[in-house]
């Protein structure tokens, strides 16, 4: 079976957040979007279609993968908007039955069953821009209006906690376990919705409470003493949860991460860190990003309204009351730092200083509220970059140190409009 996952054009309401992986990487409970869509299925052959400059990054991390290319001997292939958060029930809707078909919901494609010439009209432009259908013939198309559909990042954040339990019990197999290390001490409350890896360390004094939903402690994590988790929770494999840190419902901690403070309803990506007194609430952060000693974002508006965000160059209503900071990969900010509510920065900055820097801070910027900010000098940005992979043993490739060049080619516009001084020796 053929299965391609593939971007459409509404990629860039995921910005930052997507400069540096397409949309179906993004996390929402314990997996991406993408690992979500392929555990439905039965030994797929996989093929990623995402924009074209993201071409040498996939092929790095998935090397078994087709990437921007159909094989030519794939007869037929199902094809699977990355955006789709799908379970099960929907997997059975996409079964092949001898003839292509489009389904939709509303104008959007949320999967197709191509083949012969339908198959090669997508072919030809397949690596070249998001995924359309415009052009094909003869096909069937059916309406599925109930699919859940992610539109913007903050729908990642508000569909966290529901996919965390859906997640743990596909994860364990429904039958949780105990096989890391538990220390005297240590109150595990609804033990039967907690699942604690091998090599996992809990320490003397930590609370896991799963009586709201279930935890799960990934391998050789170590959570240190008084500290407390509450469900639903995930903390990816070697992560260190730091003495008396708060870890709330509905967080997700990615692999390789140092969280401290209070951390509420967020969802955090590999080799983040936030290791100090503090709070982030309803935040998404990208890879490599460092959140100061002390550093805050507000996640409701004093006057309980719904939150706007900054959101592909113009002001969205989220709908929410609940909406923090969004933070793209390779991002850091310095200690004390305070982020408003729906605050969104881009990839690669680096803000520091007093007051409240602006709702919108472009990729690449440097800089705070009092002094302003200036655009980050590309080689210093690939620089750290290198230095802070290399304390985690991972070499930036030359497909990666690309791609940074890429966005921020592409985001020179975005730090124009908003007035960041250009680059100074």
């Amino acid at each position: 079976m053929n299965i391609c996952i593939f971007e459409d054009d509404r990629y860039r309401k995921f910005i930052p957040l997507a400069h540096f992986r397409p949309v179906y990487d993004l996390k929402c409970g314990m997996a991406t979007l993408s690992e979500k869509i392929l555990r439905n299925f039965d030994h797929p052959t996989v093929i990623l279609h995402s924009r074209d400059y993201l071409t040498g990054v996939l092929k790095e991390r998935y090397p078994n993968w087709s990437v921007n290319e159909i094989p030519s001997d794939a007869k037929t292939v199902l094809f699977i908007n990355g955006r789709l958060l799908l379970d099960k029930n929907d997997a059975r809707r996409f079964e092949f039955t001898g003839k292509d078909v489009v389904y939709t919901k509303s104008n959007t494609v949320v999967a197709a069953w191509l083949s012969s010439n339908n198959l090669s009209a997508i072919s030809r432009s397949f690596s070249t821009k998001p995924l359309a259908l415009e052009g094909l013939t003869n096909i069937e198309r059916q309406e599925l209006p109930d699919v859940k559909l992610i539109e913007f990042p903050w729908d990642l954040v508000t569909n966290n906690g529901a996919q965390l339990t859906e997640d743990f019990k596909i994860v364990t197999g429904g039958t949780p376990r105990i096989d890391g290390k538990v220390y005297d001490g240590v109150h595990l409350m609804n033990k039967s919705q907690i699942h604690i890896s091998e090599g996992a360390k809990i320490k003397p004094g930590v609370v896991l409470d799963a009586e709201e939903g279930p935890i799960y402690i990934g391998k050789n994590v170590k959570v240190m003493p008084n500290a407390v988790i509450q469900g639903p929770a995930f903390i990816g494999d070697n992560s260190l949860i730091k003495v008396g840190a708060k870890v709330y419902e509905n967080t997700t901690i990615g692999e390789t991460c140092k969280v401290g403070g209070e951390v509420e309803e967020s969802i955090v990506h590999a080799y983040s860190n936030k290791q100090h007194e503090g709070f982030i609430g309803h935040a998404y952060l990208g890879e490599w990003v460092n959140i100061g000693a002390d550093s805050n974002n507000s996640d409701l508006k004093n006057d309980y309204g719904t939150v706007k965000v900054y959101n592909d160059n113009e002001l969205v209503d989220t709908g929410s009351q609940f909406v923090g900071l969004t933070m793209g990969d390779h991002s850091k900010c310095g200690i004390n730092s305070m982020f408003n509510t729906g605050t969104v920065v881009g990839a690669c900055c680096n803000v520091y200083g007093a007051g409240l820097p602006p709702k919108y801070i472009p990729s690449f910027s440097w800089g705070g509220a009092s002094e302003g900010f200036e655009t980050y000098k590309l080689g210093k940005a690939i620089e750290v970059a290198r230095r802070v992979m290399a304390r985690r043993k991972i070499i930036l490739s030359n497909a990666t140190e690309q791609l940074f060049k890429k966005v921020f080619e592409l985001t020179e516009k975005q730090r124009a409009i908003a007035g960041i001084r250009p680059e100074t020796e």
